[in-house]
């Protein structure tokens, strides 16, 4: 199975995180989970669509996270994953020097040899 294939009904995913389906459709409303749909609009969840569900509740049920905070940490993650891999671009291409003073700095100098 691949991890990105919709495989999952509302009703499996519901049943299998121990939630309420119009759960998971308020999720969707709040643009926190994107799950595929079929011609017929039944909602198919794929394995990465669990796993996301799975960190939204872990952020809701044990750090006590509303929603809106939950967006907000899940934009900032892939705005992490984004710059990750332009980290990892920049130094495949060797035409910037990637200078990293801790965590949260990184600074793109011109390479001038080329």
């Amino acid at each position: 199975m691949n991890y990105d294939e919709p495989v999952f009904l509302i009703s499996v995913v519901s049943k299998q995180l121990n939630i309420h389906p119009q759960t998971l459709r308020q999720y969707e409303r709040e643009g926190l989970i994107e799950p595929n749909r079929t011609c017929g609009k039944v909602r198919m969840y794929s394995q990465k669509d669990v796993d996301r569900i799975k960190m939204i509740l872990r952020f809701t049920r044990d750090l006590g996270v509303n929603l809106a905070g939950v967006s907000i940490i899940l934009e900032l993650k892939s705005q992490i994953s984004n710059y990750e891999e332009l980290l990892m671009n920049q130094k495949k291409q060797k035409n910037a020097l990637v200078k990293q003073n801790n965590k949260f700095d990184i600074i793109f100098y011109e390479d001038k040899d080329n």
